[in-house]
């Protein structure tokens, strides 16, 4: 592994403080800009189709904003779904919503999806990565407790991994930090497999 992997400076093109934490953790120095795209999913878009469209359509919209900076600096832009069913469920609407989410969940398997695209330079690169999740079991007053917190608001599937919902979750198969919102080792590789960035000529 070359140094610069790790060394790369990023752009992170998402508000999402979980994602941070994840690219924080893993030793990246990066930059925020979040822009806003159209989320609606198409007819017959599938879900794997629908979130590599919208990483893609993140990580152009960071780039047309930062034009002067991308042509040394990666942009990472992501997009989670919990899919149940082929299925794709989003952030609850309220917590009505959350719990109708939750009861979908509870005794079976379902999948996140995440759409990673990493740019450099008019460079793109685009990933899905898929994890499976295994909810146990839960009744109403386990689901009750679950929304009264709160936690699960503005999370995609009404719930989170790394928090309060781990007590509901025995396994996954794949990547948690996929799950939590970014599969860092993903992004690490994608990173790699870019070309080397060009560096800005001095005025």
């Amino acid at each position: 592994m070359e140094l610069q992997n790790f060394t790369t400076r990023l752009l992170l093109a998402s508000r999402s403080p979980r994602r941070a934490d994840l690219l924080r953790a893993a030793g990246f120095e990066f930059d925020v800009c979040a822009a806003d795209v159209d989320e609606s999913v198409r007819p017959g878009e599938s879900p794997a189709e629908y979130v590599k469209r919208l990483a893609s359509a993140k990580s152009e919209a960071a780039a047309i904003l930062k034009r002067c900076a991308t042509r040394e600096i990666a942009i990472v832009a992501a997009d989670t779904s919990v899919v149940v069913d082929h299925v794709i469920l989003g952030k609850p609407l309220d917590d009505e919503d959350a719990a109708a989410m939750l009861r979908r969940l509870s005794a079976r398997s379902h999948e996140v999806m995440t759409g990673l695209s990493v740019r450099r330079d008019g460079h793109e690169i685009r990933h899905v990565e898929t994890t499976t999740v295994h909810f146990a079991p839960l009744n109403e007053h386990d689901i009750a407790w679950y929304v009264r917190s709160g936690e699960g608001r503005d999370k995609a599937g009404a719930y989170a991994i790394q928090g309060l919902a781990s007590r509901f979750i025995p396994r996954i198969e794949g990547s948690y930090s996929n799950v939590v919102g970014l599969p860092i080792a993903a992004v690490c590789e994608l990173i790699r497999q870019l070309p080397p960035g060009q560096r800005l000529k001095a005025d």
